[in-house]
């Protein structure tokens, strides 16, 4: 296997199931003595989950979209700079739970905010650093509901909102379709696993 570092992102709706394909991608990794780091947006570093909790908490006087994007994007810059970029530099593979399409499709398609400006923003958050892969985890918004726990500010978004964010999502796919792996995430979690653990073992080892 080659010995470099990448970023792999796992992205989908609420519910689609991307913290179980993570641990299950990253135990097979692991199982092949791939070396690699688990993490997710927002909140995988201390200022991470200090922005969490403010875009995640139930308020009388939430975010603004702007707002909403700008916290996103401070957890972002963060994050690449303390914990992405230095894993990739060591050579390990990052499995993040959630990256650039997440904002996109969520404050860009879903806030309905400027789609160019949110993708300008969001290229200098990250710094160059992008998803050598995405894994688009895709079902249905009614099934994806169904299945998320929580009770935070976007499992309380009106159905329409989420199916805007699953539309932004396969249009990211449709338009960068060589970085995308679309899997239906209606199918049995080994199913899902099987074609997840497929597409990140090609795109380490591409022919």
């Amino acid at each position: 296997m080659a010995e470099r570092g990448c970023l792999i992102a796992f992205e989908g709706i609420e519910g689609a199931g991307k913290s179980t394909q993570i641990r299950r991608v990253a135990a097979v990794l692991s199982a092949r003595s791939v070396a690699v780091v688990e993490t997710r947006e927002p909140g995988g570093t201390a200022v991470g989950t200090e922005v969490r909790r403010i875009l995640m908490q139930l308020s009388e006087t939430p975010p603004t979209p702007l707002a909403e994007l700008l916290l996103y994007l401070a957890d972002r810059a963060q994050h690449v700079a303390q914990v992405i970029a230095p894993a990739i530099a060591s050579g390990q593979v990052v499995l993040t739970d959630r990256f650039s399409a997440s904002t996109i499709a969520y404050q860009g398609y879903a806030r309905r905010l400027d789609l160019a400006m949110v993708t300008r923003l969001d290229a200098i958050a990250r710094q160059g650093v992008a998803p050598a892969l995405t894994v688009l985890l895709d079902c249905p918004v009614e099934m994806g509901l169904q299945r998320a726990r929580g009770d935070d500010r976007f499992h309380r978004e009106e159905q329409e909102f989420h199916e805007r964010v699953r539309a932004g999502f396969l249009s990211l796919a449709r338009e960068d379709w060589d970085r995308y792996c679309v899997i239906d995430a209606t199918a049995p979690p080994e199913e899902i696993e099987r074609q997840a653990v497929a597409a990140v073992m090609q795109c380490l080892n591409p022919r």
